[in-house]
């Protein structure tokens, strides 16, 4: 009977061991399925191939998405420091495991005191708008404070330490870094400029390295005693110290009153997802208005085969120059009816006043002179439980404001410059109108989390890719790297180097107008899981690398 009993536990044992096997042969063989430049787990996707990997080893080390993000984007405020830093502002749309999806705003605010004739001195036509006059209170650090209480698995100090280290050590200057140096070398940017100088003065170049000391001690503060010290203790008195000897308005109540919301993203259909997109001030709804007038076009692969190619885009052309019409309409409406922006019927609409086989005068389209704008970084993540952060961060302009505050090493925004030609009056505590528009879009099957950079070209850049992706049939890079067209705040058309020629003729031919861009700031990072295989994409154009595991 023992015997008996004995062999069938042996057996039992036996086949369970056999189905443990199998199990995990089916594991490996699947997992062997995804292609060599996929990930079974996790992905980062950030500017630069040193915050993916940051944000990558985060994740590793058991983080969850919104830590690798954190610490992806604080390392890009060393490598890119002209795009972000802790003196600007973000906006995060988190999804977490569950499938909620929340927006973390952590935009700029107008300060109690600026100057009452601001929005006189807004610049005509785009250029760069330096000086202390522009700066917002930054909230950069305050979202991710938030970020990390809802989400974060990691101490927050952990989320620090990798920037930390190389903003004390230092690094070769990247190309991207200094293809930007010449835009601090004026007197008017003395004390940023001697950040990026040497021991003789002379302005640091491609390759060079360089060094984030007073930077760092920050950080280490911020790091063992959270946000507090940056927007009420020493840091903060330090800061606007500096920035009131520069000649801003910003003091101690502005930083100390300084406050995040956190609300639902809103949720639009398209095709199989659900796409999520924060409200305004962001530019979400911008670029839902054009993905649903695209929509109604029935795109396909084969869309981009003769005259279906100058149609398809001679409409998203369209599209865009009607958003142009009513990017005024969105910003200054209320959340209710700004939600009506998002709706088919509104997308039906504007498509019915589409003519296929011209195009028209600006005031067919209600168009209103706006500044365009450029800058920002984005940083998108998917986590091995399924949780997703795309998050966008920005200074503005091309280092900010270049006021460079010594005592902390803080680089501050120019987020004001951002209400010049879209709003009539600013008060205080409010944030500007932004085209920032990290997206997460989730089916049953599929999670696609993806965010650009370069201010007005934000939504180009989001746009071109997913249609490009979603529609034409072309996989996540190819979308990516795929030439884009983007229509300027007087709607004449930017066509990107190595545009189809044949199509721009067409497109002129129709009554387009052709204008050139001196540089296309458009730059996608995007994250895709399909069949348990994880596509992560950095955009080349600025030399970016994903990484994941």
């Amino acid at each position: 009977m023992a015997r008996s009993k004995a062999r069938v536990c042996g057996c039992c044992a036996l086949i369970l061991l056999c189905v443990v096997a199998v199990i995990v042969l089916i594991a490996v063989l699947i997992r062997r399925k995804c292609p060599d430049d996929t990930f079974p787990k996790a992905a980062v996707a950030a500017d630069s191939k040193k915050c993916s990997e940051i944000g990558r080893d985060i994740l590793q080390r058991g983080g969850s998405a919104v830590d690798g993000a954190i610490a992806a984007l604080l390392c890009t405020s060393l490598v890119n420091p002209q795009s972000m830093g802790i003196g600007g502002g973000s906006i995060f749309t988190v999804m977490d495991r569950s499938g909620n999806v929340k927006i973390i705003n952590s935009r700029e605010t107008v300060p109690q005191k600026f100057n009452p004739d601001l929005l006189k001195l807004c610049p005509k036509t785009f250029q760069m708008v330096p000086g202390s006059t522009w700066i917002g209170v930054p909230g950069e650090l305050r979202g991710y404070e938030m970020a990390h209480k809802l989400y974060g698995k990691l101490p927050w100090k952990a989320l620090f330490e990798p920037t930390i280290q190389l903003a004390r050590e230092g690094f070769p200057i990247p190309q991207i870094q200094g293809r930007y140096l010449s835009f601090i070398d004026s007197n008017e940017t003395q004390s940023l400029r001697k950040l990026f100088s040497d021991k003789n003065g002379r302005l640091l170049q491609t390759g060079d390295i360089v060094k984030f000391e007073k930077l760092a001690d920050t950080l280490e503060v911020i790091a063992n005693h959270g946000a507090d010290p940056f927007y009420t203790g020493s840091i903060a008195k330090d800061l606007i110290q500096d920035i009131q000897e520069a000649g801003g308005t910003l003091t101690m109540q502005d930083l100390a009153a300084y406050r995040v919301s956190v609300t639902d993203a809103w949720a639009v259909p398209l095709g199989e997802y659900q796409m999520y997109i924060p409200p305004p001030p962001a530019g979400g709804i911008i670029l839902s208005l054009v993905l649903n007038i695209m929509k109604g076009y029935g795109l396909n692969p084969g869309s981009l085969t003769g005259e279906k190619k100058k149609l398809a885009y001679h409409h998203y052309i369209e599209a865009f120059k009607f958003v142009n019409g009513i990017k005024k309409d969105i910003w200054s409406s209320s959340a209710q009816m700004a939600k009506k922006f998002t709706e088919d019927s509104f997308a039906d609409y504007i498509r019915n006043l589409i003519s296929d086989d011209r195009t028209h005068k600006p005031q067919y389209y209600n168009i209103t002179p706006h500044l365009d704008s450029i800058g920002t970084t984005h940083v998108s993540v998917l986590a091995e439980d399924g949780s997703a952060v795309s998050v966008t961060s920005t200074i503005n302009h091309i280092f900010g404001s270049k006021v460079f505050s010594a005592s902390t090493g803080v680089i501050l925004n120019n987020e004001l410059s951002d209400f010049c030609g879209r709003v009539d009056s600013i008060s205080p505590g409010e944030q500007p109108p932004s085209s920032m528009a990290p997206t997460v879009l989730k089916s049953r099957s599929k999670t696609l989390v993806i965010g650009s950079t370069g201010g007005s070209m934000i939504t180009t850049g989001i746009a071109s890719t997913l249609m490009n992706h979603l529609w034409f049939g072309k996989s996540l890079k190819e979308a990516v790297a795929t030439p884009v067209v983007f229509v300027d705040s007087q709607n004449a058309a930017k066509f990107e180097p190595k545009f189809d020629k044949d199509v721009i003729e067409a497109l002129m031919a129709m009554g387009h107008e052709q204008d050139t861009a001196k540089r296309f700031y458009n730059v996608v990072n995007a994250v895709e899981k399909e069949d348990g295989c994880i596509c992560a994409v950095s955009d080349a154009r600025k030399l970016g690398e994903a990484a994941g595991y």
